[in-house]
């Protein structure tokens, strides 16, 4: 019993300290605060039911941010939602984090919206998240040369991006 409780506590203490970065990255996989932050209680639920495994990984990071990459990958495959896509974004009645205060956020989370998957994967693990090529590599499940040619695909992309170089982001 007491060996239950000292897990709860370490896996507590593990959420805590990481629920901040996996909302983080997957905002920057959708674009939404909320489908990110269900993004995140996903892959914290899915770690607590595999904790022991979890906790024994090589990288117990790089093992929830797969679980949110590959949750964010299988929401589109259980269930297609009807868009209705517009040329502007939505107003934001009250800013949810600091960070969001900035104009320049909505139009670079627009471009990012307008990449592939994976290439919006390996951009925000990459450069958003400021992973490692092997951290991104472990977390996507592919190799090296897969992020860096995801990576500068996407890149190309946004630098491509009429709206970025118009609101001065390049």
């Amino acid at each position: 019993m007491a060996l239950e409780a000292s897990a709860d506590t370490e896996f507590s203490e593990f959420m805590h300290a990481r629920w901040y970065q996996l909302v983080r990255l997957g905002f920057g996989l959708t674009g939404d605060r909320q489908a990110a932050e269900d993004l995140a209680q996903t892959a914290f639920a899915r770690a607590y039911a595999s904790w022991s495994r979890v906790r024994k990984a090589d990288d117990p990071d790089a093992y929830v941010r797969r679980i949110v990459v590959n949750a964010n990958r299988n929401r589109f495959r259980k269930v297609r939602v009807s868009e209705l896509l517009t040329d502007s974004l939505p107003e934001l009645a009250v800013p949810s984090d600091p960070a969001s205060q900035r104009d320049d956020r909505a139009v670079l989370v627009d471009a990012l919206m307008r990449l592939s998957h994976g290439q919006r994967a390996a951009v925000v693990l990459r450069y958003w998240l400021d992973l490692t090529e092997a951290e991104t590599a472990e977390v996507l499940g592919c190799s090296i040369g897969n992020v860096k040619s995801q990576a500068a695909r996407g890149l190309a992309k946004l630098r491509s991006s009429a709206a970025l170089v118009e609101g001065g982001l390049l």
